[in-house]
C-alpha cells in the first residue's frame, strides 16, 4: 500500500507552505500545474507520496510559475509616496 501524507505534512515536504495553500491547491488547483489529487480517509484528507513527488516535479521544470514575483497592480508607480 502506498504512503499517503497529511496537509500539513504535505506542507512542510512542499517547502514549509501553508496548509490553507494546500487545501486551495486540492479543491481549486494551482493555476499552472493543476489540483493536487487528494484521497479520504474517514473525515481526513491525505495525499499520496506518489501525488507529491509529481507535482514537485511538473513545479519543477517551471519554477518561476510556482509563486509568480507580484508585479503589476501591487507595484508603486514611479514617483508614488
Amino acid at each position: 500500500m502506498e504512503r499517503l501524507v497529511s496537509i500539513e505534512e504535505a506542507a512542510k515536504l512542499l517547502g514549509g507552505i501553508s496548509t490553507w495553500t494546500v487545501h486551495g491547491w486540492c479543491s481549486k488547483g494551482h493555476p499552472t500545474f493543476g489540483r493536487l489529487q487528494r484521497t479520504k480517509v474517514g473525515n481526513r484528507t491525505m495525499l499520496r507520496e506518489s501525488e507529491l513527488e509529481r507535482f514537485i516535479a511538473v513545479c519543477n521544470q517551471q519554477p518561476d510559475a510556482i509563486f509568480p514575483s507580484s508585479t503589476g497592480s501591487h507595484a508603486n508607480p514611479a514617483g508614488a509616496a
